[in-house]
């Protein structure tokens, strides 16, 4: 959100829709059944919550809401927002920090109220997609070639806690021998990152789409990872309830922590195509463990037979580096591998359900010069020999044309992790526990995607001026 200055965003945040449909799904205690009433209306807790993302932490939220042009221009932008609804309008007093800390811990961050505002934000945050030009079910784009403004992008974050100290640490104070523990995050654990790297935190999957404009950028969903090396599980449970939301939506890109069965999810149960790299079989690495050469993994497939014009021929297909092509094994058990040219992809529901994906190739003159179309979903009979074919072959591999360009949208996930580290302060947690740290990240999200709801429909204004 660089170029673009905390009021402004502060306004996009207050023109959210989702800002109010979210404050409205909190059950929240009626006061006129007794207790002291409210002074500041629910969505103002999470607007509070928000405005983390913004200012970087509570207590500078709350400096800044107290200078009068501030929380002057919010109660402008509410009242011309509800202008026959006065019990939303603010008061003439500023929030203060402890009516945000109320809210949240009785009511935004509790496990059952926080899986109903992260529902009701999928469901905006889908529609505010296509709103922009994303993920539009009559955009542009097939199968075949999948267009960039109808992918969505997904990667796993770990928040850093607010304390250094893990569970079960202890301080000994060599002189007297008292024994102190300190102050932990109970909820972060061990996660490893692609790199190698272990990292210490509460980790979360995000997924989001991106338009081609600054800040076109719509975060869709973010999930807790229950447990370390749980990323790519946790990631599919995710997309089980977003995909519904996103009928326009073709490819899905994630980084190598995808495995054969969350690739089988994706393309027989949610119809969509994943962009992703293949495990290699090893890897040589130099003296210092740096990874300078490859190895693709090269696993036989099916043999298909095929006519030409010399009669029937049998053709072997093989997978290398989950490209698709065909070989035959050399006096040294190697297999001399030719690529075959994608053609199509083509995807057929049945009455189930469930999706059935295929793909159309290019045979080589000395095969019939022909076409062979190959299954890319794996069946009972890849299970019964054993056979992985989602783990080994894909749709849309590195060695593919369409691949780079496909998968360097997942720059963007990169650019998201960075941008909310940017957001916490000292680079660490806002907020306690997961329940707490997911309220903050849902929060995050409605400002982004606030901004880019303001900006575009500020070029449709300018557009049709």
């Amino acid at each position: 959100m660089s170029g673009h200055g905390a009021l402004e965003r502060l306004e996009a945040l207050l023109e959210n829709p989702a800002v109010y449909a979210i404050a409205e799904a909190v059950p929240v205690h009626d006061s006129r059944l007794g207790g002291r009433p409210r002074t500041y209306p629910v969505y103002m807790w999470v607007v509070y919550d928000a405005l983390l993302s913004i200012f970087r932490s509570a207590r500078r939220v709350e400096a800044e809401l107290q200078h009068p042009l501030v929380w002057d221009r919010m109660r402008t932008l509410v009242r011309v927002r509800f202008p026959t609804e006065p019990d939303r309008w603010l008061p003439q007093a500023p929030m203060r920090r402890h009516h945000y800390l109320y809210g949240r811990t009785t009511y935004l961050a509790t496990p059952a109220v926080l899986e109903r505002l992260q529902a009701i934000h999928r469901e905006y945050a889908a529609r505010q997609a296509v709103e922009i030009g994303l993920l539009d079910p009559d955009g542009d784009g097939s199968w075949t070639h999948p267009h960039l403004d109808r992918l969505v992008h997904s990667d796993g974050k770990v928040i850093t806690p607010l304390f250094r100290a893990r569970p079960g640490d202890k301080i000994v104070n060599k002189q007297t021998g008292e024994i102190r523990y300190p102050r932990a995050e109970a909820d972060a654990a061990l996660h490893v990152e692609g790199t190698g790297e272990a990292v210490w935190g509460c980790k979360y999957v995000i997924a989001a789409a991106r338009g081609r404009h600054p800040n076109a950028r719509i975060i869709l969903d973010a999930a807790y990872v229950e447990h370390p090396g749980g990323e790519a599980a946790d990631a599919v449970s995710m997309f089980s309830a977003l995909t519904p939301l996103l009928p326009g939506a073709q490819a899905v890109i994630y980084d190598g922590a995808l495995r054969g069965v969350h690739h089988q999810t994706f393309l027989r149960n949610m119809g969509l195509l994943t962009v992703s790299r293949v495990a290699a079989a090893h890897r040589i690495r130099d003296k210092n463990g740096k990874s300078v050469k490859r190895i693709d993994k090269v696993v036989y497939v099916e043999t298909k037979t095929v006519n030409t014009p010399t009669g029937p021929i049998a053709v072997k297909l093989f997978a290398r580096g989950g490209q698709l092509g065909v070989g035959e094994l050399t006096e040294t058990g190697d297999v001399a591998f030719v690529p075959l040219e994608r053609v199509r992809i083509h995807r057929a529901r049945s009455k189930a359900g469930t999706y059935r994906w295929y793909s159309d190739h290019r045979l080589p003159e000395e095969y019939g010069g022909g076409t062979i179309t190959v299954r890319l979903h794996g069946n009972d009979g890849d299970a019964s020999r054993k056979f992985n074919r989602t783990e080994n072959l894909r749709p849309l591999p590195p060695a593919d044309p369409d691949f780079d360009r496909l998968y360097a949208r997942r720059n963007d996930a990169e650019s998201i992790n960075r941008h909310l580290d940017d957001t916490l302060w000292l680079g660490r947690a806002h907020s306690i526990g997961r329940h707490r740290q997911s309220l903050n990240l849902l929060t995050y999200a409605l400002c982004v995607n606030g901004l880019a709801l303001l900006l575009h429909r500020r070029r449709r204004h300018r557009f049709a001026a």
